[in-house]
């Protein structure tokens, strides 16, 4: 099973692709997201969007004020300022 994932900035999509897992640092703490997780809902803390890709290559987004939401192994961040690190 995998995640489809979404970052965007408010300006553009920074990254659209799919991942076996997700980690990102919302106000409450750190949250993993594994693929058949239960939807929610976070607001971002600043920090950085860790994405675990299908053939295990790691990339790092950036991302300040906004939400992440699960839903159907689908993981959207959007972000008001977002990047690729």
């Amino acid at each position: 099973m995998t995640l489809k994932v979404r970052v965007v900035s408010a300006t553009e999509e920074v990254f659209s692709g799919e991942a076996t897992f997700v980690a990102a640092r919302t106000v409450e703490g750190e949250l993993g997201v594994l693929p058949g997780r239960e939807p929610m809902l976070g607001i971002l803390g600043a920090g950085e969007v860790r994405i675990t890709l299908v053939g295990g290559e790691k990339i790092t987004a950036v991302a300040e004020g906004g939400f992440l939401s699960v839903e159907n192994d689908t993981v959207t961040v959007v972000a008001g300022n977002a990047k690729l690190s």
